[in-house]
């Protein structure tokens, strides 16, 4: 017995040699980190797919942002989808579970029906849209009163020569009733909403809107700034620009919030891309490049019921 005492101290002293090995490796991987070799940790790639959908007046930045932000190393294996649709589609799926974002050119409470369902989104403004009243640049206009927009709007002008243009049918390019795009036109440009006339177009898509004015005698409709070029006559509103001075100075009333819903709060990777979308990468080059404004740089608030303070 006394023989094998020194054998079995030995093996115990083995053991806790290992055991304690063990300890050190594990507490060097704590939090899913990893050891770069040199003794410190860095963090686990992240990985995931987030659909972002809704706003095609938000979805060139959308779309530009998620190709940057997947050519990040650290973001390569999350992959970044975005369609349009209009903020109506893409917060009903964001709040049904069927896309990770819902873009919106409105606030949720303002669309959504359902109360309880608006409260469970969470709201993150990424920029600012502006949206001008357009036409086809052989209308012969260049600047229309609230009046003018309501009456040719609602159909009580038909003709451009009643607004000081050519002898031309006024052809109205419009966009769904779930468009916050035309929710924003209709709240601050026209003060009201209006009926779909006989004889209006009808597109879902900001693009087909552009395409569809700038293409069509006679034609009239509204699109964000980012949205705007010289094939297209962009309309003052009661004298006033829509340039991006204007309505950082609340003199030029037609925009929005660009909104990207989700529903709780967003798990790591969609965190990450909300974080990129606010990075000064973002919105100090994109955003100024598409046409956006930074939230930062507005003088002037709005809350969901649609009242400015500075």
């Amino acid at each position: 017995m006394f023989k094998k005492l020194p054998f079995i101290l030995m093996t115990l002293t083995f053991v806790l040699v290992l055991a304690a090995c063990g300890s050190k490796n594990d507490a060097g991987t704590t939090n899913g980190a990893a050891s770069n070799g040199s003794g410190e940790n860095t963090a686990a790639e992240l990985s995931g797919n987030i659909l972002a959908v809704g706003s095609t007046a938000l979805q060139p930045l959308v779309e530009q942002a998620g190709q940057k932000f997947m050519a990040v190393d650290q973001y390569k294996n999350v992959m970044v989808q975005v369609q349009g649709g209009g903020s109506g589609t893409g917060l009903t799926q964001v709040s049904e579970g069927q896309a990770t974002i819902g873009n919106s050119d409105v606030f949720a409470e303002e669309k959504l029906k359902d109360e309880a369902k608006a409260k469970e989104l969470v709201d993150h403004q990424v920029a600012v849209v502006a949206i001008a009243p357009v036409s086809n640049k052989d209308a012969g206009v260049t600047d229309l009163t609230k009046e003018q927009l309501v009456d040719i709007f609602s159909g009580k002008i038909k003709n451009w020569k009643d607004v000081g243009g050519k002898d031309q049918a006024i052809v109205i390019v419009n966009r769904p009733g779930s468009s916050g795009t035309r929710a924003t036109f209709e709240n601050f440009a026209l003060g009201t909403k209006v009926e779909d006339i006989q004889g209006s177009i009808q597109e879902d898509s900001s693009g087909t809107v552009k395409k569809l004015v700038s293409e069509t005698p006679g034609a009239i409709g509204y699109l964000a700034l980012s949205y705007l070029d010289d094939k297209l006559q962009v309309l003052k509103y009661g004298g006033v620009e829509a340039t991006v001075e204007n309505v950082e100075a609340g003199t030029y009333p037609v925009w929005a919030y660009q909104h990207m819903y989700t529903k709780g709060e967003p798990d790591a990777a969609t965190k990450a891309f909300l974080d990129y979308m606010l990075s000064d990468e973002v919105q100090q080059k994109d955003v100024k490049d598409l046409g956006y404004i930074p939230v930062s740089g507005m003088k002037v608030k709005r809350d969901a019921a649609g009242n400015v303070t500075q």
